[in-house]
């Protein structure tokens, strides 16, 4: 009894002590509130800056450029093909895959042995024919020669038929004689037309002769088409590829050999779609823009020419879009048909036009620019052109004022900005500094001796990295892709 007395007792003092401290912590809180309501006044909130890239707007008249890519093509190509069937006897030099040849060159020779004898078969049925003809120009002249003679044994039995007439009309001859003297001639007459007869069979076996002679030269000639045919020349300097046949091998009629390219005369085949080929038009409906580049990277190196647009498709096919236009590359150097290549065509010039960064233009066609007090303005403008990473506008009510280069969610209008400007004299030394660079001596002969080791790379682009690697100071964008190829 004594233990539930003590226990319970225990309980009431712990709960006098739990109310007791609750109400000390009340009163503690509304003497803190109420000397917070007490106090004079409260600091006002500060307004928060951002810090912005700014760039400022200023019109002017920007050249834009397209970028499309292409293929590379030759222009001056040439199938080689056997003109006859036989075994090729022998390979020109420089006959191989790549390998390069000169105009007038032997390529292919084909077995002439069929050709030679059916040359020689022909060339003495040619002789057969000149002899018949002519056998038979002699013929016809003895043919004419035999109707002179019987025209002059006609007019003799005429004359005589006249002499034996007049007798008879004078009483001196007799009726017996007359008949015997018209017969004559009548027989005399009979053979000039025999003779003439034989005359005109003389002429058609003349013609017929000179026609089998025309015949048997038309074969010699075929007979010697056959046999050239067995020698196949270049027809212009250039390089050898897709070469299918060796010195040995059996070749049937109009089967492909290989196939010649020139190297030097070479386009590019590229598309543009239909707003890009509108904006490249005159007013007549031609090509405002001609001039065009052509680069190609290819290991850690860069391949530029200079192009010319020659002419467009006359048709799109079906299943295609846009415009297809091509290209004559002015320096092919380094370049192969069916390499892959960018191109960037040179528009018609934009006046009144800004170049902003892209991404200081939202979907909108809207940008922030500064007002005096560093707030922001909401400003339109009208997108024109998209330049890699930059885009051109117009924008004539902004020519002069500060637009943000870089927007981001925290950025709108009325917000006050620290601007952060770059200025004019240190953006081209930083821009020379990003793209030129000295090298140490190790690095630079490191660099060297890899691109003279590089069997892949082509002369002329060998050529042009070496010197590149020769000056004081070497474009980064080249040293970067040499130290990439080779792995760092």
């Amino acid at each position: 009894m004594r233990f539930l007395t003590r226990a319970l007792t225990g309980l009431f003092l712990l709960a006098i002590t739990a109310g007791l401290l609750a109400l000390a912590g009340g009163s503690l809180r509304d003497a803190l509130q109420e000397r917070a309501n007490r106090e004079p006044g409260q600091r006002p909130g500060r307004e928060q800056v951002f810090a912005a890239n700014v760039v400022t707007l200023t019109q002017q008249t920007i050249t834009p450029t397209l970028t499309s890519f292409g293929e590379i093509r030759a222009r001056r190509s040439l199938d080689l093909r056997a003109p006859v069937a036989g075994r090729v006897i022998e390979l020109g030099p420089g006959v191989e895959e790549g390998g390069r040849v000169t105009e007038g060159q032997l390529l292919f020779a084909i077995d002439p042995t069929d050709a030679e004898t059916t040359l020689a078969l022909a060339e003495a049925d040619l002789q057969d024919a000149e002899a018949e003809l002519s056998d038979a120009q002699a013929a016809a002249e003895l043919a004419v020669e035999d109707v002179d003679a019987a025209r002059e044994q006609a007019d003799l039995r005429e004359r005589a038929l006249a002499r034996q007439r007049d007798l008879a009309d004078r009483g001196v001859g007799t009726e017996a004689s007359v008949e015997e003297a018209e017969i004559s001639a009548a027989s005399a007459r009979q053979q000039v037309l025999s003779r003439r007869s034989a005359a005109q069979q003389a002429d058609a076996r003349v013609a017929q002769a000179r026609t089998a002679l025309s015949r048997r030269e038309i074969a010699v000639a075929e007979a010697q088409r056959t046999l050239a045919d067995t020698r196949i020349e270049a027809a212009f300097a250039g390089t050898i590829s897709d070469l299918t046949v060796s010195e040995g091998g059996l070749v049937s009629t109009n089967e492909q050999l290989a196939t010649l390219i020139d190297p030097g005369r070479l386009e590019i085949a590229f598309r543009l779609s239909t707003p890009d080929y509108v904006r490249l038009l005159n007013e007549d409906g031609t090509l405002a823009a001609e001039q065009a580049t052509v680069s190609l990277e290819v290991g850690g190196y860069t391949l530029t020419s200079s192009a010319t647009i020659t002419r467009e498709a006359p048709a799109v096919g079906t299943g295609e879009t846009g415009r297809r236009l091509f290209a004559r590359l002015e320096e092919p150097q380094g370049f192969r048909p069916g390499d892959f290549a960018r191109v960037r065509v040179t528009e018609p010039p934009l006046e009144n036009v800004a170049q902003l960064p892209a991404s200081a233009v939202d979907a909108a066609q809207t940008v922030l620019y500064l007002s005096d007090d560093d707030r922001l303005q909401l400003a339109q403008v009208e997108l024109l052109r998209t330049q890699g990473d930059s885009v051109l506008v117009r924008a004539p009510d902004l020519e002069g004022a500060e637009v943000v280069a870089e927007r981001s969610p925290l950025l709108g209008t009325g917000i006050k900005v620290r601007p952060l400007r770059q200025s004019d004299g240190d953006a081209p030394a930083a821009e020379d500094s990003a793209q030129m660079m000295d090298l140490t001596p190790e690095r630079r002969a490191a660099l060297i001796a890899m691109v003279e080791d590089n069997a892949r790379m082509p002369e002329e682009a060998k050529a042009r990295v070496l010197a590149q690697l020769q000056k004081a100071q070497v474009p980064a964008q080249v040293v970067e892709r040499l130290e990439g190829a080779r792995g760092g």
